[in-house]
């Protein structure tokens, strides 16, 4: 078992990542690189610099965290939890990139009786999937495209491991929210949305969330230096999805948009 994660981010008081007041922990590392990605300082798991506009210098974004520090982090709030019926969310980046380190952490959240969320692609061998989902409380999961191709394209991997561990998720995993960022030019087309439908008919998948694409994090690729395929793309709105979700709804598949 690894020793050390690399996180980039632990935020308290969210409200916004599962049940109650949470604390995140955003695991640094993604084995898949989405061109729309809000937080592109989460792909590399190394630590790297990244200009902070606020100090007008350039700062190092990630560190390598042991469990004992991130669960000091985390115990410092331990009555909130408790009083809101919150807990701990692990988050990225992707949470599996590490997840024996993930498994480790969630042991030690269970043994304290703090309840736990992912949010997660879905993308590792799956009998470390199988394991991660015997040990987290609450399970979000991503799925980008119903199409192998234009996953790739998009993301830079295929979707058949994805789809495999969606059908361990939905056999073994009683709280399980699947969820679809809706990426324009990408997946936001009311074909697309019958096809997602089918495919989660398929899969026996009765409710789903559609996501909105944003530019929360368009700025964070000028201070790494980086292009950014989305600029200038007009993010979208819980309206904008509203055609979607009545396609979805009339396919079967209850639908929520934020």
């Amino acid at each position: 078992m690894t020793n050390t994660a690399s996180i980039f981010n632990i935020q308290k008081y969210s409200i916004h990542d599962g049940p109650g007041i949470r604390t995140v922990v955003f695991f640094k590392g993604c084995p898949l690189k989405c061109y729309w990605c809000a937080n592109p300082e989460s792909q590399d798991s190394k630590p790297e610099k990244m200009w902070d506009n606020q100090k007008k210098t350039h700062t190092t974004v990630g560190n390598y965290r042991t469990a004992d520090e991130i669960m000091e982090d985390i115990l410092k709030d331990e009555v909130f939890y408790q009083e809101s019926n919150g807990g701990v969310t692990l988050s990225g980046g992707e949470v599996l990139y590490q997840a024996d380190f993930a498994i480790d952490l969630l042991k030690r959240l269970r043994e304290k009786n703090i309840h736990t969320a992912c949010e997660t692609t879905g993308y590792v061998k799956s009998s470390k999937f199988e394991e991660f989902l015997e040990n987290v409380d609450l399970v979000y999961m991503d799925i980008k495209h119903y199409d192998s191709i234009k996953h790739f394209d998009g993301t830079g991997v295929r979707n058949e491991l994805i789809l495999k561990n969606l059908a361990l998720a939905l056999a073994k995993h009683p709280h399980l929210i699947v969820r679809i960022p809706i990426i324009p030019n990408f997946n936001d087309t009311l074909e697309d949305a019958v096809k997602f439908a089918d495919l989660f008919n398929e899969y026996g998948v009765e409710k789903i969330e559609l996501l909105p694409f944003h530019q929360f994090g368009e700025k964070k690729y000028t201070y790494l230096d980086r292009d950014y395929e989305m600029e200038d793309i007009p993010q979208l709105h819980s309206e904008d999805l509203l055609d979607y979700q009545t396609v979805m709804e009339k396919n079967g598949i209850q639908c929520l948009v934020h």
